[in-house]
């Protein structure tokens, strides 16, 4: 899917460091219907735990962070459709941190690897997007203290023709519809023509 959208006014925010955090993770547990993400390395994100109330026990700094796949286990009970489309192996944290999450492990999140995907998007409920430079990490998406973060930029935008364009490039990637034609067909371990919708490939 090769394309340029014609120029016309779009309504964006900018975002860099800790601005990603703010703007992706804090809102991704409202999610109602859908979190689409695409990124080219997937590592386990602690996250603040926004469970805890004023005056409750703080006294190791840890118990106020959480992984995201608590965040993501609770969008799947609610029956929020979950995906992560990404280019490598997870890191073994995310993987250790997936086996304590039946829930998500069994279907309730979705994961495929391609090794061409190189994109990086968060779409939450099909209306609202992040499109940048950020990976699915903790120093991407500035979650990591001030100095350990990654230098990031990206653009938040409820553009309605940018988010089905978007979307419709994850989803044709998601299908395998680029797989038959990929010059690096002999080299992935699982195409994406070949999964069940229903599998998840790691």
């Amino acid at each position: 899917m090769d394309f340029v959208l014609p120029s016309r006014p779009v309504t964006l925010s900018l975002v860099s460091g800790k601005g990603h955090y703010e703007s992706i993770i804090q809102p991704l547990g409202q999610a109602r219907r859908s979190v689409w993400i695409a990124t080219a390395n997937l590592k386990e994100l602690l996250v603040a735990d926004e469970r805890l109330r004023p005056g409750r026990s703080r006294t190791r700094a840890k118990r106020s962070y959480r992984s995201v796949l608590e965040v993501f286990d609770e969008l799947a009970e609610r029956g929020v459709e979950l995906r992560i489309l990404h280019a490598r192996l997870p890191s073994q944290a995310f993987r250790d941190a997936l086996d304590r999450h039946p829930r998500l492990w069994k279907g309730g999140l979705a994961l495929r690897m391609c090794p061409r995907v190189h994109l990086k998007t968060v779409i939450i409920d099909g209306t609202r997007m992040y499109l940048g430079s950020a990976n699915w990490t903790g120093a991407g998406l500035g979650a990591k203290g001030e100095h350990r973060r990654n230098f990031e930029l990206g653009v938040i935008t409820e553009d309605e023709r940018w988010l089905d364009a978007v979307q419709g490039l994850f989803d044709h990637v998601w299908r395998g519809g680029p797989c038959a034609a990929c010059r690096l067909r002999k080299e992935c371990e699982a195409p994406l023509d070949l999964c069940n919708k229903n599998d998840s490939v790691l």
